[in-house]
C-alpha cells in the first residue's frame, strides 16, 4: 500500500499557475483593445453642388441620417460653423463658407472621429 504521489501536486500547481497567468492575460487584453462594441460613422452618399466662393450646398443622395449637431465640417483642415438640425436622403443644405478651387471638404463624425464624406472642391 505504498503509493508514490509526490508529483501530481507540483503539476497541479503549475497548471493552476499557467490558467491564471492566460485568465489574466485575456482581462487585460479586454481593457487595452477595448473589446466593446465601437462607435461608428453615419453611412450616407453625399455631394457637392452649386459651389461659388461664397459657399456650397451638400446633397444627401441616400443611406444614414446625419445628425448636425454630432457633426462638422472642415475646408482645409479648418473647421467651419456649426449647424443644427438633420439632413436626410434626398434634402440638401447650403453651407456659407469661403472656398477655392481644389479645397477639401470633409465631414467628421464627433462621437466615433470617422470620416462621413470627403469632397473636393472644383470651381
Amino acid at each position: 500500500m505504498n503509493r508514490n504521489e509526490d508529483a501530481v501536486s507540483p503539476v497541479i500547481g503549475v497548471i493552476l499557475m499557467v490558467a491564471i497567468t492566460v485568465i489574466l492575460a485575456a482581462v487585460i487584453a479586454a481593457f487595452v483593445f477595448g473589446m466593446g462594441p465601437s462607435e461608428m460613422a453615419p453611412q450616407s452618399s453625399v455631394r457637392l453642388s452649386n459651389v461659388s466662393t461664397d459657399g456650397f450646398t451638400l446633397e444627401h443622395q441616400g443611406g444614414d441620417e446625419i445628425l448636425w449637431n454630432n457633426t462638422y465640417i472642415t475646408v482645409d483642415g479648418d473647421r467651419i460653423a456649426d449647424r443644427t438640425g438633420n439632413l436626410t436622403a434626398g434634402t440638401s443644405v447650403f453651407i456659407t463658407a469661403t472656398v477655392e478651387n481644389g479645397d477639401s471638404i470633409k465631414l467628421i463624425d464627433i462621437s466615433s472621429q470617422q470620416l462621413i464624406a470627403d469632397l473636393d472642391v472644383r470651381l
